[in-house]
């Protein structure tokens, strides 16, 4: 009888500790990744919800918009987030005091150590106002470059490395005459027919701002890139009809996995990076038709044709192992990593996004280059 006390006794002290209970962990947290030789200052607020947590992040040392974590987690003192549209994730263990979280944040395959302190109304950081919205330009306004700088790009890189807005400006990094055009009609470079061997070896950094008021949208910088190309490198070509093979993106038979968009504005983007077990292709801010275009522009080898019927914006991520068929022959390296290889374009396409892409062959639209120059110097 005096050992069962004594087992009762301990067992009501071991359930008393508040160690072992789970801690509220609402609040602001902030911690410094150091990456690349840069230090990057995150502050996270956490909030308890009905059922589970939600996270929202802010860059504490850059003007920018907000990220809210796809997923939130507590398991004792196991704390965990995922945001899916910078393909990161974080865990980590909260102290017995509750005042910080040692762990790991984990993005693009790397991993650094990343230690969380609970802020106080005096150690908090300010957090810099993100940017406000750019005054859209007018819907009716048919816009040329005003400025255009073109440079050849020496890096001896084989792909397209950035083609995006900042600002005012249209900011094109390695680009080719092939992927200028590719962009500016929509189309797959093998719908650009007759062309001579340095639109695609030829590589080009450009800087370009409109000679009109506010940000364009898609549709108005591709109409500036055409009259560029028309202007700085005398391009004249006509239409045609060919039988190509090309892809057809559907919903799979699972349905759609798609993630409505947190970023405002009309604006797409797209870009590569290194993923977790493969490289992941991050659809910022996009249509279907905006994930086709893109597609056909940077990875494949051939048209895809958006038949999805999906409505909306999405960010979404895909990872996925790339073959010799896709980049244009010259597909990015994959760093080695520690988890399973990712599974190929069509099969991570099916898995993660609930879509199928199949192939199929169709008469499609091409360009016939009639002529073309090397650009005009600035």
């Amino acid at each position: 009888m005096k050992k069962l006390m004594l087992c009762l006794v301990a067992l009501a002290a071991l359930v008393a500790t508040p160690a072992l209970r789970a801690q509220d962990i609402s609040g602001a947290w902030q911690g410094t990744i150091k990456a690349g030789g840069k230090d990057v200052r995150i502050v996270v607020k956490v909030a308890k919800l009905d059922k589970g947590w939600s996270a929202t992040l802010y860059n504490a040392d850059q003007a920018s918009q907000s990220l809210n974590a796809s997923s939130v987690s507590q398991d004792g003192s196991t704390f965990k987030f995922k945001v899916d549209l910078l393909s990161a994730n974080y865990e980590g263990k909260l102290s017995s005091d509750g005042k910080s979280i040692a762990g790991t944040w984990t993005q693009g395959g790397q991993s650094f150590p990343l230690t969380f302190l609970r802020a106080t109304p005096e150690t908090a950081w300010d957090i810099p106002e993100a940017p406000k919205p750019q005054t859209p330009m007018a819907a009716d306004a048919d816009p040329s470059f005003d400025v255009a700088t073109i440079k050849p790009n020496p890096s001896g890189g084989s792909s397209l490395q950035g083609l995006t807005l900042k600002g005012r400006h249209l900011v094109v990094v390695n680009g080719s005459l092939n992927d200028l055009v590719t962009f500016a009609y929509g189309l797959q470079v093998k719908q650009v027919v007759n062309g001579t061997g340095w639109m695609d070896g030829d590589r080009y950094d450009i800087d370009a701002v409109p000679d009109q008021p506010g940000t364009p949208n898609l549709e108005q910088m591709r109409n500036m890139v055409r009259k560029l190309l028309a202007d700085r490198f005398a391009l004249k070509f006509h239409h045609d009809k060919r039988d190509l093979s090309a892809y057809v993106l559907t919903v799979g038979k699972t349905g759609q996995k798609l993630t409505p968009t947190q970023v405002k504005g009309n604006d797409p983007g797209f870009y590569y990076a290194q993923g977790t077990g493969g490289l992941t292709l991050h659809l910022v801010n996009g249509t279907m038709t905006d994930f086709t275009d893109f597609l056909q522009m940077l990875v494949l080898d051939k048209p895809v044709v958006n038949q999805t019927g999906i409505t909306g914006r999405f960010d979404n991520n895909v990872t996925f192992t790339p073959d010799d068929s896709q980049f244009n022959g010259h597909p990015p390296k994959v760093k080695a990593s520690d988890v399973s290889e990712a599974p190929n374009l069509f099969d991570a396409i099916q898995q993660q996004l609930g879509l199928k892409l199949t192939a199929q062959k169709s008469a499609v639209d091409v360009i016939v280059i009639d002529h073309v120059e090397k650009p005009s110097p600035n």
